[in-house]
């Protein structure tokens, strides 16, 4: 069923939308969840919760591109049941990919941040734009999405070691980028 079809069926408030989402987005969704929270069972509560959140808002949106936007969606309900689980040290995946951004993007979690954070994201958004297919594709994939990068490298068909190089230069890119447009690290 193409997206068209599928966000039609949400406006008519047809409870089979939520089926043909899951049928069609359902693996892509549980992809992400689960490689953010590192627990299958949270993970499918998030993408329940993703779900519910498109059949809510759907009547009000009309997404050009249903999976950009149920990956956002499933993406911040794991983000956001990660940051309520923090203080009992349940996800390591989440740790992880936090840990290797840290170097060269500043956190937006303090009030002096947040208003940094609309600025912050248009200098990524440029900054993506300049990339290489390949290497915004990894990228996304490995910061936005959560994939590990063993499985990157496996598909890509090289060693974890070349890839984690290849994944600090474009974070000391990132990193130069945004010092070059001022912004604080």
């Amino acid at each position: 069923m193409e997206d068209h079809e599928i966000v039609a069926l949400y406006w008519e408030r047809d409870e089979s939308a939520i089926r043909e989402t899951d049928r069609k987005y359902g693996g892509f969704c549980q992809k992400i969840a689960l490689n953010l929270l590192g627990i299958r069972e949270d993970a499918e509560e998030c993408v329940s919760d993703t779900y519910l959140a498109a059949w809510n808002a759907m009547p009000v949106q009309r997404p050009a591109l249903l999976r950009s936007w149920l990956g956002r969606v499933v993406r911040n309900l794991s983000v956001d049941r990660w940051r309520k689980s923090r203080a009992q040290k349940r996800y390591a995946g989440m740790e992880l990919l936090l840990s290797e951004l840290d170097e060269c993007v500043p956190s937006p979690m303090t009030a002096e941040r947040a208003a940094e954070a609309r600025e912050i994201s248009g200098v990524i958004d440029r900054w993506l734009r300049t990339l290489k297919e390949e290497d915004r594709d990894l990228f996304l994939r490995r910061y936005w999405n959560g994939e590990r990068l063993d499985e990157l490298a496996r598909e890509r068909g090289m060693s974890q070691n070349t890839l984690a190089q290849r994944m600090r230069r474009l974070r000391l890119s990132l990193k130069d980028v945004l010092e070059k447009e001022g912004i604080d690290l």
